[in-house]
């Protein structure tokens, strides 16, 4: 299947985690940029809070497009076992790390303005974002999350290689691949429109998402 767009995508991944609508313990955290679209359709779908969770991809040096791992908020790194033994200069991942560190930090203060992250401990958090092709990004997320201490860890996502969500399935509560299509080759493949998500439609959907909570 594919989907029209992220927002789209969004309604239909809210349909297959109904159990979670209307509980007060839950929260969904969106992984910017192009999970915020398809979180924010969750969270309005199942009448729960959204949050941001940065994670930062790094890049393989000199093939930026193979991630080597990902850091997420909360100064944790994951790398990519598939890498083990393959020899890459240390200066150069260094490099790559402090630029997406960086990057990681400019979100941070853009997205967010003055307010505090969501507080995690004793609630079920829902990690979004508009698919999984390594996993790495995600993992990175859930190693991230778990160290607040949540009640339980969960992965959803539209789309996805199906060895990533069974990778996933080892380190979180709950997973829920929507559609795992064979061979998948790339997130965009399976999006009509998949434009990059821009800063300025991050901190719209946020904005939006937050005056609808504190209107409650």
């Amino acid at each position: 299947m594919q989907f029209a767009d992220r927002r789209q995508a969004g309604r239909w991944l809210a349909s297959k985690l109904e159990r979670y609508r209307d509980d007060g313990s839950v929260i969904v955290l969106a992984l910017p940029r192009g999970g915020v679209p398809v979180a924010f359709e969750v969270a309005q779908a199942l009448n729960v809070p959204l949050d941001v969770f940065i994670v930062r991809k790094l890049g393989f040096p000199g093939h930026e497009e193979f991630a080597m791992g990902a850091i997420a908020t909360g100064g944790v790194m994951v790398m990519n076992p598939d890498l083990a033994g393959i020899h890459v200069d240390e200066a150069a991942v260094e490099a790559v790390v402090a630029r997406e560190r960086a990057e990681l930090d400019r979100r941070q203060v853009l997205y967010r303005d003055d307010r505090a992250p969501a507080m995690l401990e004793d609630r079920t958090a829902i990690l979004v974002d508009d698919g999984l092709a390594t996993g790495s990004s995600m993992l990175a997320a859930a190693a991230a999350v778990k160290r607040q201490q949540p009640r339980s860890v969960v992965v959803a996502v539209p789309v996805a290689a199906a060895e990533a969500c069974q990778a996933l399935r080892r380190e979180v509560d709950d997973v829920v691949c929507a559609a795992t299509p064979a061979p998948f080759r790339a997130v965009g493949l399976w999006y009509e429109d998949f434009r990059q998500v821009t800063d300025a439609e991050v901190r719209q959907l946020l904005q939006a998402a937050w005056a609808t909570e504190e209107r409650k």
